[in-house]
């Protein structure tokens, strides 16, 4: 009796342990399914000022377009114009205007596609100070060029009345790195102080009398956060982004004002009549009551001629969507949408892409 329950015993265990090989052999786990592959893949680099907009157009674009996927590298609008040129990218992205020699070094001509507006404002960290402060732009100048040294300078009380601005020394933070966002601050300084014009100059990298520098916007903010007494310029989508504090800037009909959409608006539609064909643009310091004036367009930079056919259809396809669709998202993510003419300018100008 024993022997017979030992060998059930055993042959039951037997075949429990064919059933298990068997089920684990039939019913193997599931492998992931592969991520797809898309048919195109369209490569980008440049702006960062653009880069939150960018970002959610061209995730939009393929959640539509499944088959073309667009990277974008967010390096400056300098690094993007240089890998334009080499030719290591399908199409760039630029705050500043290429200058007309960086079109000429270029193998195949450029066409400039603005695609929102924006605006650049001052930050800073002062103790004891919460208000939003006023800036004209010959003080920006004279901060930036180490001129004004300290926050109780009678060039910054006498516009700030009923703040307590501390004998504090400034410390100037500015971007490291080439910057379409440094080529538009410098440009507005250009305009409003002859001295910063003929010493220093625009462009995305210029060389600073002072200060520390930042790399990025996030390098930048890091910097002021950091040091009490600190003053920097980031873009207005980073700083409503971030919660950063950003003063009034005064414009060239006198009114201080604050960047906002409405604002970046004015100065557009101030300069709209006066765009070239070729978009080349700058509408800092713009006329208009209500217009703030660091502001500026950015671009997409696209070769006029592309030999792939399906790269040519997609870039082509994807400026007509931006321009149509696409700007619905501008005023969410604090860009105010481009003006109604200069979409229709634009939406002729694709057909010079060949």
């Amino acid at each position: 009796m024993k022997l017979k329950t030992s060998i059930s015993s055993i042959a039951l265990g037997a075949l429990l342990v064919a059933v298990g090989i068997c089920t684990f052999v039939k019913s193997p786990a599931a492998a992931p399914a592969p991520a797809p592959v898309p048919a195109l893949l369209l490569n980008a680099a440049g702006a960062t000022f653009p880069y939150p907009i960018y970002s959610k157009w061209f995730t939009e674009y393929n959640r539509i377009h499944p088959d073309i996927q667009i990277n974008y590298n967010s390096i400056g609008s300098g690094g993007g114009i240089r890998q334009l040129q080499a030719g290591t990218v399908d199409f760039g992205a630029s705050d500043a205007p290429m200058t007309d020699k960086q079109l000429s070094d270029n193998k195949v001509p450029v066409l400039h596609f603005p695609t929102v507006l924006g605006a650049v404002v001052p930050t800073y960290n002062i103790d004891g100070v919460s208000q939003d402060l006023n800036f004209t732009g010959e003080a920006l100048a004279n901060i930036f060029m180490g001129k004004i040294t300290k926050w109780n300078d009678p060039a910054l009380t006498s516009i700030n009345k009923g703040v307590n601005l501390p004998d504090v020394d400034i410390v100037v933070v500015h971007r490291s790195d080439g910057s379409g966002t440094s080529y538009v601050w410098t440009d507005y300084l250009s305009k409003v102080s002859g001295e910063w014009e003929s010493k220093v100059g625009r462009n995305t990298s210029v060389n600073w009398p002072v200060g520390l520098g930042g790399k990025g916007n996030e390098g930048v903010a890091g910097l002021v956060k950091q040091q009490p007494g600190s003053i920097g310029y980031v873009e207005l989508v980073y700083a409503v982004q971030n919660k950063l504090p950003y003063g009034q800037v005064k414009n060239s009909s006198g009114s201080f004002e604050k960047a906002n959409l409405a604002g970046v608006t004015a100065a557009a539609a101030s300069e709209a009549k006066r765009i070239p064909a070729d978009f080349r643009v700058s509408i800092t310091n713009a006329s208009g009551k209500t217009a703030y004036p660091i502001c500026s367009f950015t671009y997409l930079l696209i070769p006029s001629k592309i030999d792939d056919p399906a790269k040519k259809k997609a870039i082509k396809d994807f400026l007509h969507w931006m321009l149509v669709d696409g700007q619905n998202d501008a005023e969410g993510l604090s860009y105010a949408r481009l003006p109604k003419d200069v979409v229709a300018k634009e939406l002729k100008a694709i057909a010079q892409i060949n």
